[in-house]
C-alpha cells in the first residue's frame, strides 16, 4: 500500500532549504572547513578529511538508498525511482570514492555534526517526496524537462568529477600547500568543481520537476557559488601569477 503524501513536511523542508540558501548569502563568509578552517575555528577539535567526509556524505545517500530499496525492483521503473536512483548515484561518487581519495585538510567536528544533519534532512526530504508524493506521467521518459535535466545532471556530475581529480593531483598525500589548479574548466574559472555540482541540481530540479529538488538546487547555487567567490579571492590574494582572465564560477562572467 502506498504511505499517503504529508505535503506540509515537504513544503516545510523544501521552505528550510531556501531560506537557508538566502541566509548564506546574507551572511556571504566562507563555511569553516578545507582552507577557512584555521581562520574560522583555529582551536576547533577535528576529524582527518578522509574520515570526515565519508561520515557527513553518508546519509544523503543511505537515507534515499534506503527508500528506494524499499521499492519494487526494476532496471528502467516508475521515473520517481529512477530520478532517486540518479540523487544516489551522485552521494555513491561522495561518500565512497570523493572522500576517500581526498586529501583535504582535517575537518573541525562542528561542521561534521552540521553537515550529516544538513545531508540527512535533504536524503529524507528528497526521497520521500520522489517515492511517496511525486506523480509523473507516463511519458514522461520522453518529456523535454526529464531529457534535458538528466543531461545537465550527467554533465554536471563529470565535470565534478574530472575537477575534483585536478584538484587531488595538485598535492602528494601529506600535504597541505596550495598549487593553482589548471585544465578542463579551471582555464576559465576558479570554482570548476562546484559549477560542475550547481550543473548537476540545476538539471535535478528540471528533470523531478519538484519544490524539494528547486529548493536544493538554489541552495547549492548559493553555498557553492559564494564558496567559489572566496576561492577566487583567495588565488588572487595567494599567487601574482593568477590568471587575470580567470572567473570565479561563470565561464568569462562571473
Amino acid at each position: 500500500m502506498r504511505v499517503p503524501c504529508q505535503q506540509s513536511p515537504v513544503l516545510a523542508g523544501s521552505a528550510a532549504l531556501a531560506a537557508l540558501g538566502a541566509l548564506v548569502l546574507y551572511l556571504a563568509e566562507p563555511s569553516g572547513y578545507g582552507k577557512y578552517s584555521e581562520r574560522a575555528m583555529p582551536a576547533a577539535a577535528r576529524l582527518p578529511a578522509r574520515a570526515a567526509w565519508f561520515l557527513q556524505e553518508l546519509p544523503s545517500f543511505a537515507v534515499p538508498a534506503g527508500i528506494l530499496a524499499r521499492q519494487p525492483r526494476a532496471l528502467f521503473g516508475p521515473p520517481a525511482t529512477v530520478l532517486l536512483g540518479l540523487f544516489c548515484g551522485h552521494y555513491f561518487y561522495r561518500t565512497f570514492v570523493y572522500s576517500l581519495r581526498t586529501r583535504g585538510r582535517p575537518f573541525p567536528v562542528v561542521f561534521l555534526v552540521k553537515g550529516f544533519v544538513f545531508c540527512m534532512g535533504n536524503g529524507l526530504l528528497q526521497g520521500y517526496y520522489l517515492i511517496y508524493c511525486a506523480e509523473y506521467p507516463a511519458d514522461w521518459y520522453t518529456d523535454i524537462r526529464f531529457s534535458l535535466g538528466v543531461f545537465l545532471f550527467i554533465l554536471g556530475m563529470g565535470i565534478n568529477i574530472h575537477s575534483d581529480c585536478i584538484l587531488r593531483q595538485l598535492r602528494k598525500p601529506g600535504e597541505v600547500i596550495y598549487r593553482i589548479p589548471q585544465g578542463g574548466l579551471f582555464t576559465y574559472v576558479s570554482g570548476a568543481n562546484f559549477l560542475g555540482e550547481i550543473i548537476e541540481w540545476i538539471g535535478y530540479a528540471l528533470a523531478t520537476w519538484s519544490l524539494p529538488a528547486l529548493a536544493f538546487a538554489f541552495f547549492s547555487l548559493c553555498f557553492l557559488g559564494l564558496r567559489a567567490f572566496h576561492h577566487h579571492r583567495f588565488y588572487l590574494k595567494m599567487f601574482e601569477d593568477y590568471p587575470k582572465s580567470r572567473k570565479a564560477l561563470i565561464p568569462f562572467i562571473f
